[in-house]
């Protein structure tokens, strides 16, 4: 079943073209990591699968017009932005009663777990709790809703590397069951790599890559080659090249790993160095192609 389909997905603001003809199909129990550099489009993506703004092209959302049907499909979908916007003089006992009292879905005692392993203090006001603490409210109160769709744009922005780690372990294992729906926006990308099942590259609006994660582990290998190896290397055609401490760093698409494996040290890379091959090589290719 899918959760999201979009078919050339356009949103421009004045001269600004913030998505430009976006196809996206997502199915039901996956998660999904929006990858991309500031200004790709991706926080667009998200307010317009969320009905936060019009669009152009066709979008539907656990099977609703996100636009025109909104106030239904939020009954579903929970939103952690990249700030979490709570009010300063509310305690975290009345940020609870508050949820629990709007939202038919929530589940308080969760709440409560979640919160149980911070040293958040339920009479504390927010205006007295540290940047990361009110973040860790804001995901107590998100993570404890029964929602079929839950999307994460920077979620641990002000979270240090241990409470980091807990937050996507907690979406592992206390939040995720293969039938909900996630999707993550990160600039942490190597700390995500773990729990995604799917990815997708956008840039400048474009989606320029997509692909499962079965799919990546058999289709890119990094060769760190021999410096005997290296041109050998390179007539295989590699996508990307760079230099570490003095070695040759090759990513490879769709090159049997076997064949690589001779000519020196043959590895899965991670999702953030192909990130760097395919948006930065496309940007080295504009500014060649502009001077």
């Amino acid at each position: 079943m899918l959760c999201i389909e979009a078919l050339g997905l356009r949103k421009t603001f004045g001269a600004t073209v913030a998505l430009d003809g976006v196809d996206l199909r997502i199915e039901e129990g996956r998660i999904l990591g929006l990858i991309g550099p500031n200004g790709a489009g991706k926080s667009t993506a998200l307010n317009a699968i969320l009905g936060l703004t019009p669009y152009q092209g066709e979008l539907k959302v656990l099977g609703r017009n996100p636009w025109r049907e909104r106030d239904h499909l939020m009954r579903d979908v929970c939103f952690i932005a990249d700030v979490a916007v709570l009010p300063r003089w509310m305690r975290v006992s009345q940020a609870l009663d508050y949820v629990a009292g709007v939202h038919p879905r929530f589940d308080r005692a969760k709440a409560e777990r979640f919160l149980g392993k911070t040293s958040i203090k339920r009479a504390s006001k927010v205006r007295e709790l540290s940047k990361g603490m009110v973040t860790q409210l804001h995901l107590a109160l998100v993570m404890a809703i029964d929602a079929k769709l839950l999307v994460l744009d920077e979620p641990t922005l002000g979270l240090d590397l241990l409470y980091r780690k807990q937050f996507y372990d907690s979406l592992l294992n206390d939040y995720f069951d293969r039938r909900r729906t996630i999707i993550v926006t990160t600039h942490q990308v190597e700390e995500i790599q773990h729990i995604l099942t799917d990815v997708m590259f956008i840039d400048r609006g474009r989606v320029v890559l997509s692909f499962s994660m079965e799919d990546f582990e058999a289709r890119y290998v990094e060769l760190m080659a021999g410096p005997e190896h290296v041109a050998e290397a390179r007539a295989l055609g590699p996508i990307h090249e760079r230099q570490v401490f003095g070695r040759s760093l090759l990513l490879f698409d769709s090159v049997d790993r076997a064949r690589l494996a001779v000519l020196g040290e043959a590895r899965t890379p991670s999702i953030a160095d192909l990130f760097v091959a395919v948006i930065g090589g496309q940007a080295a290719g504009a500014q060649g192609a502009a001077a």
